[in-house]
């Protein structure tokens, strides 16, 4: 039988912010999550698919950087520019374009630079054509590989973000792959920083405007600009102070002008009005469970990870912490044995919750035959006292 019980009603204190809950965005789609607690400080039809433009390069770059992590390509290995590539991607088409040469032979560290820094769609198709041979291919990889991330609300057609009707995610799926990426591939990740990247003789600047706000500097430091006429102007931003990290998703905005002030505004927001209470850490004892038929009648429950809770700074609210178990817990159990689910109730972002399994402390061993009868029949008195 699963039994829940409440464990704690936290009370984090203190005095009024009203500020710190709310704010307006005038973009379309909108997300903000702090990676840490994983709870949303900001969702404005989050999980809605809309065109994402450049932003979905972020999963080209992410099938490179994998390969890269994993040893089957390096940052020195070159792919040549196809005709293809240069023809779609090119400097002819006018769109975003690392002004490759046809034929010529480029290293995948100046072709991924091409595509985070100068937002290259001719940089993007050859990366694709040398990893899978064709750009179709290497989609069909792209789309496998963003069900395996837990990417729902996201379908790839093309790896530049040129429109399509059947090529589109959500502002969360683009939150949960920028984390990967962050998170994944910390080395490769500084890339995103870089300001300007000049090849074949011409420079240009990293279109990420956060790179450049004042009072941003050295605080974020990626990710990914995108704008069509179909998606409107949108950015994937990250920003980062101590050990407190978010990333921001906006979208649909109708100018330049206005995606750097948005972004700004609410990266703003998301470091300065919140901050990360640790709950329990990693091995930390949360409770303990009464045992069925063991040498001892109680087993500490540990937490399996660390457990933060996400709230507006001065501000008083109960966080509920709950654990669930199935009822008895029979012994034995082995150290490290799942024994139960601890649940943290957040009270302000419309009640979302943290889960984390809880493990055993400690061996606890079978009871001998005569404490097992003795169990056994204090246990069938009780249910009887309780009929009667």
């Amino acid at each position: 039988m699963s039994k829940k019980i409440l464990i704690a009603l936290l009370i984090i204190l203190s005095s009024i912010n009203v500020n710190a809950q709310s704010i307006m965005t005038n973009a379309k789609y909108a997300v903000i999550t702090d990676t840490t607690s994983n709870i949303d400080l900001l969702n404005k039809n989050a999980d809605e698919q809309m065109p994402p433009a450049s932003m979905s390069k972020l999963m080209t770059v992410y099938m490179i950087f994998d390969r890269i992590k994993s040893g089957v390509l390096s940052l020195d290995e070159g792919f040549r520019v196809s005709d293809r590539a240069w023809k779609v991607g090119g400097a002819k088409t006018g769109g975003s374009t690392m002004f490759l040469k046809p034929q010529s032979k480029v290293s995948i560290g100046d072709l991924l630079r091409g595509v985070i820094i100068q937002s290259g769609n001719d940089a993007c198709i050859v990366l694709a054509e040398g990893v899978a041979g064709t750009e179709e291919e290497f989609v069909r990889l792209m789309n496998e590989k963003a069900a395996e991330l837990g990417l729902k609300n996201s379908h790839f057609t093309n790896v530049t973000g040129l429109p399509d009707k059947n090529h589109y995610m959500s502002a969360r799926d683009l939150a949960i792959l920028a984390s990967h990426i962050i998170n994944d591939f910390p080395e490769l990740y500084t890339i995103y920083q870089e300001t300007e990247f000049t090849h074949n003789k011409i420079r240009q600047e990293n279109r990420n405007p956060l790179l450049y706000i004042r009072s941003l500097k050295g605080v974020a430091d990626g990710l990914k600009t995108g704008h069509t006429e179909v998606s409107g102007y949108g950015l994937v931003g990250s920003a980062k102070i101590n050990d407190r990290r978010i990333v921001m998703v906006i979208n649909g905005l109708n100018s330049n002008r206005a995606r750097s002030k948005e972004a700004e505004t609410l990266i703003n927001w998301g470091l300065k009005e919140f901050e990360n209470r640790t709950l329990y850490k990693r091995g930390d004892r949360v409770t303990s469970l009464p045992v069925w038929l063991g040498d001892v009648k109680e087993v500490s429950a540990t937490v399996d990870k660390n457990l933060v809770v996400t709230l507006p700074k001065m501000k008083r609210k109960d966080t509920k912490i709950e654990v669930v178990y199935e009822s008895p817990l029979k012994a034995p159990i082995k150290k490290g044995d799942k024994i139960g689910r601890i649940i943290v109730t957040n009270p302000v972002f419309d009640k979302q919750t943290q889960e984390a399994d809880l493990l055993a402390g400690e061996d606890i061993l079978k009871q001998g035959y005569r404490g097992k009868f003795k169990a056994v029949l204090k246990y069938f008195l009780k249910q009887l006292r309780e009929k009667i």
